[in-house]
């Protein structure tokens, strides 16, 4: 047995500098299943990402899985990636193995939880309310920079990780404070904001629409007494509010007191989201 790749089509170049290409995973010339690899968006610091890859049911389970995708990141290699990263569906356990067998680590997650049929009511003192289109642009830059900060801690540029988080709040924020189903609002103690968070509808995974929590944080000097979990809880009344059945969240698999909390609310994972040095 002789497992190869052969290009299925060209390389596949995007405006924002991503490529991709498709190939057959072949036996002995014979195609026995697919492959797609591609690029990050941006020319430094490129990081592969191993898109899909299958094969074919009747030669599943000798080996053929393992050897195209190190086969894959010779080929990111060449195209100058230092990293490749792949997302793994929770309910696949065949891809958990091979990925883990690889190296591959965890990097985040992607959770879900089913609402309940009513929201959980805030602790006596607290309140919640929408954030002003002038409270909304100081947030707003202060967002932006600390998801730039986020990617830059992960490897990216600084350049780099500044135009992505620019352009993420401009794709789901597009009309800023008064974008159709966002939710920007303060968690309120006694006139002093303690946190923040914001809630929009979202299509997570394919056909999986959510009431989707962007962005959540407590302010530090509130940290410690619970007010995580009232954010979150708040973030289901605003879901249930726009007529969810589901929440969703993404969470850095490092911030071991977020999962922790998500896991103890109910929340489920939904994908793995793994990297690997190459």
């Amino acid at each position: 047995m002789t497992t190869t790749l052969r290009p299925s089509g060209p390389i596949e170049s995007g405006a924002d500098g991503a490529q991709s290409r498709a190939y057959d995973v072949c036996d002995n010339g014979r195609p026995v299943g697919s492959l797609v690899i591609g690029t990050e968006a941006g020319a430094a610091g490129r990081t592969g990402l191993l898109r899909s890859l299958r094969i074919d049911e009747p030669v599943r389970r000798r080996g053929r899985g393992t050897i195209a995708a190190l086969a894959a990141e010779e080929v990111l290699r060449g195209w100058g990636c230092t990293q490749v990263c792949a997302e793994v569906t929770a309910g696949n356990t065949a891809g958990q193995r091979l990925t883990a067998a690889l190296g591959y680590t965890e990097r985040s997650r992607n959770m879900v939880k089913t609402l309940p049929s009513g929201p959980v009511p805030l602790a006596d003192g607290l309140t919640a309310r929408p954030m002003t289109p002038e409270e909304f642009a100081r947030w707003e830059a202060g967002a932006i920079s600390a998801y730039a900060q986020s990617l830059v801690a992960r490897g990216a540029p600084q350049e780099t990780a500044l135009a992505a988080a620019r352009a993420s709040h401009a794709r789901h924020l597009p009309h800023g404070h008064a974008t159709e189903g966002a939710r920007l609002q303060y968690l309120v103690l006694e006139g002093e904001t303690v946190g923040y968070l914001w809630v929009a509808p979202f299509e997570m995974h394919p056909g999986l629409l959510v009431g989707y929590v962007f962005d959540v944080e407590v302010d530090e000097r509130f940290r410690g007494r619970g007010y995580g979990r009232a954010l979150m809880l708040q973030a289901e009344r605003i879901a249930l509010e726009a007529g969810d059945e589901r929440i969703g969240l993404h969470v850095v698999t490092a911030n071991t007191p977020a999962v922790r909390l998500y896991e103890s609310l109910g929340y489920a994972p939904t994908q793995y989201n793994l990297a690997k040095p190459l």
